[in-house]
């Protein structure tokens, strides 16, 4: 059960209207990762939950998220509300209207379409999408894409406040970028609170294959470091003498009955090519000149 509180979470002072600033930060409305993307990412993590803890926390989180999904929406609206005014009552001459809406980004998508307000859409106009949600249902592995999920978007915030000289803008921004470094916080502190959280699920993987690092890309730049190199790694650099690493032929097989088999090679008989023929093809036939 939801009850809402109508004072914003943080209070949002905006400068001056700015429709082309309000389409950018349209990116934290409806985006991969926005606002609504985590909050809707938390709570179905949460429905499915049976740790207490890890339920309560991601139902907090999940809230919060909801929270600042209005914060951003309201920033978005303030943000597009000459716009509005001036679309509804047609006060500008068609040029200077015009001109106002199709400054960059979508603005004027969100100015004709939706009238100001916040569309749940990404900032180039793209629909929100429950395909922007990762769960896969285990704990160690969804809190690792909860704590990547927040730091692209702190990311994504920062690079937001770098477009913007608007002081109230920038003060909403800056708190909603280190709630998501909260919230990556309180992320690692519960996937460390599992004791075996590594790797995600039962299985623990092939030894020979898990501690195996394979050198793929050869040549200059080839570099050395804690990822591929010491004690816990065994070095595969020979890669064309080193696979299959399982001392196999390489090659797929099948077992197949007498029927399946008999079938396979008629069929790979009926279609076989002939490399002795050269056939005329309609490409040349096509090409200009062809006699």
């Amino acid at each position: 059960m939801f009850t809402h509180n109508k004072k914003l979470q943080y209070t949002v002072r905006v400068s001056e209207p700015n429709p082309v600033l309000a389409s950018l930060i349209l990116e934290q409305f409806g985006g991969p990762q926005g606002e609504l993307a985590a909050a809707m990412r938390y709570f179905t993590q949460a429905l499915a939950e049976d740790d207490p803890g890890r339920k309560d926390m991601l139902l907090d989180i999940a809230t919060e998220e909801l929270s600042h999904l209005e914060v951003i929406g309201s920033i978005v609206a303030m943000l597009n509300k000459g716009v509005k005014g001036e679309l509804a009552e047609a006060t500008q001459t068609e040029a200077d209207l015009y001109r106002s809406l199709t400054q960059g980004g979508d603005s004027h998508t969100q100015g004709i379409l939706y009238g100001g307000g916040p569309a749940l859409t990404n900032s180039s106009g793209v629909p929100w999408t429950a395909a922007y949600i990762d769960t896969i249902g285990d704990p160690a592995c969804d809190l690792r894409s909860n704590i990547a999920a927040e730091a692209r978007a702190k990311i994504v915030y920062e690079r937001l406040i770098n477009v913007t000289d608007d002081a109230g803008v920038k003060e909403a921004l800056g708190f909603l970028m280190t709630r998501e470094i909260a919230h990556q916080k309180s992320f690692e502190k519960a996937l460390y609170a599992i004791e075996d959280n590594f790797p995600p699920g039962k299985l623990q993987g092939i030894p020979e294959y898990a501690d195996l690092y394979v050198n793929a890309s050869q040549g200059e730049g080839d570099t050395e470091g804690p990822w591929n190199a010491g004690p816990q790694w065994r070095r595969l650099d020979d890669v064309v003498g080193g696979v299959p690493v399982d001392g196999g032929d390489g090659d797929a097989s099948v077992g197949l009955t007498r029927s399946e088999q008999s079938d396979l090679s008629s069929f790979a008989a009926r279609t076989m090519s002939n490399p002795a023929i050269n056939p005329r093809t309609g490409a040349e036939l096509g090409k200009s000149g062809a006699a």
